[in-house]
């Protein structure tokens, strides 16, 4: 069955370009409207003016940094007064870095940490009452197949992608009755901006996937009767994140040095 989104609202986070703007297409054509926020404001209303008129929908354009404390409330009451209830979360938002952690700029760790994990449990504690009212749309955590064993080389990247694979698969299983349907989607290496705000393509483990495919492999785990918790997109990744699961951990930790490291 192929869920439609016709009357319901989307906040996506990160939606100026990859999955966040493949997100944005995929809803609008299901009848979505949406809020987009990202810190690119030129790249968010050329991509509000396209789906405005291409599928008819309302885009709202919301410029921000999501990396701040408090940001979740502050996202819901500017929403509130403009009068916009959300009933889907797509939080996509976030970014990586790569190289031994002794070398690892301390600022640049402390911006990772607070939008990959608090900035996303923030934004979904905020959001998350409305939505179960609704109970008409869903919640799209952006996590990794990085979540799935430490990456020496992605340290921390690696271990924020942990928090949200463990964190959504235990909301979901809290809201499991509501009607929300909640989902981790765990992506391997795409074709997005990641590896160019990464600095380094050694880190880019299997074949690398559009963002379109990455995007359907949510849809349909959307569209089944009852949601999964989490979702591996790719057949060879899933195999791999199998692997890492039933491999002593000592030896998915070795493999995992050696895919990503380029020192």
């Amino acid at each position: 069955m192929t869920m439609t989104y016709s009357g319901t609202t989307a906040l996506i986070t990160g939606a100026s370009s990859g999955l966040g703007a493949e997100f944005a297409q995929r809803f609008a054509a299901r009848g979505s409207n949406l809020v987009l926020v990202a810190r690119r404001v030129d790249r968010l209303e050329d991509l509000a003016q396209q789906l405005r008129s291409e599928y008819g929908v309302t885009v709202t354009v919301l410029p921000m940094d999501l990396g701040r404390p408090g940001v979740g409330a502050e996202l819901f009451n500017e929403l509130s007064v403009r009068g916009i209830a959300v009933d889907t979360l797509i939080n996509n938002a976030g970014f990586g870095t790569h190289g031994p952690l002794v070398e690892e700029d301390p600022a640049v760790i402390a911006s990772e940490i607070s939008l990959n994990v608090a900035a996303l449990v923030d934004i979904t504690r905020a959001f998350l009452p409305a939505m179960l009212t609704s109970g008409k749309g869903a919640l799209v955590n952006v996590a990794s197949t990085a979540a799935f064993q430490p990456i020496p080389g992605m340290a921390v990247y690696g271990a924020t992608k942990a928090f949200v694979l463990s964190f959504t698969e235990a909301v979901a299983h809290e809201t499991k009755d509501s009607g929300l349907n909640v989902l981790a989607l765990c992506p391997g290496a795409t074709k997005t901006e990641f590896f160019d705000v990464l600095g380094s393509q050694s880190a880019a483990v299997g074949p690398m996937q559009t963002s379109a495919q990455v995007v359907e492999t949510a849809l349909k785990a959307l569209d089944r009767k009852v949601t999964p918790g989490s979702v591996v997109s790719g057949w060879m990744n899933r195999v791999a994140a199998g692997f890492a699961q039933r491999l002593p951990r000592a030896v998915t930790v070795a493999i995992a040095a050696r895919a990503v490291q380029d020192w």
